[in-house]
């Protein structure tokens, strides 16, 4: 299966912020612009958030479905407050243990890599020779790593280290 991943368009939100799982808007030029280059056509499944909702339904694709196992991270408390705000033993703690760590009592990255991991086989059970997939750069680190064969843990440990380099807007294409 050739999996197309592309990140939710730059969020109406202010720089700095903690934005995880929070419902924040997409800016609407730069939708427009990221739709233009994505192909059209495709069997589409997107994360609920807005920002990945709006980009998902402007492509309107022959089919579409929304799945919650594809939302970005909960942050709990830190959701929307600026990272410089986050205490930094907090953050220290959460780096110390990457896997199991909740940062602000969200989730943890082995809770989100089992939702992303149980959305992966459900996808590949459908039998697409092609989709896209509309998300987040947490959710598209955790796909990429599961898309290798990783174990779970593995590819959780993988994707929270990876750093994030993924732009909004950007088509990553796994597979072949």
């Amino acid at each position: 299966m050739r999996l197309l991943l592309v990140r939710h368009p730059r969020p109406e939100v202010d720089p700095g912020l903690c934005y995880g799982r929070s419902d924040v808007a997409a800016d609407s030029a730069e939708l427009l612009r990221v739709r233009a280059t994505l192909p059209a056509g495709l069997p589409t499944w997107s994360s609920p958030l807005q920002r990945c909702a709006s980009l998902a339904r402007a492509l309107n694709p022959p089919q579409l479905r929304f799945d919650a196992r594809l939302a970005e991270m909960d942050f709990g408390a830190w959701e929307l407050r600026s990272w410089d705000d986050i205490p930094r033993i907090e953050v220290d703690a959460w780096a110390a243990d990457l896997l199991h760590y909740h940062p602000g009592g969200g989730e943890s990255v082995l809770d989100v890599a089992r939702r992303v991991a149980a959305f992966l086989d459900d996808l590949y059970k459908e039998g697409y020779a092609e989709a896209l997939v509309v998300c987040h750069a947490g959710t598209i680190r955790l796909l990429r790593a599961l898309h290798t064969g990783l174990p779970l843990e593995a590819a959780a440990l993988e994707a929270a280290r990876t750093p994030h380099r993924i732009d909004y807007g950007e088509m990553l294409a796994l597979g072949g």
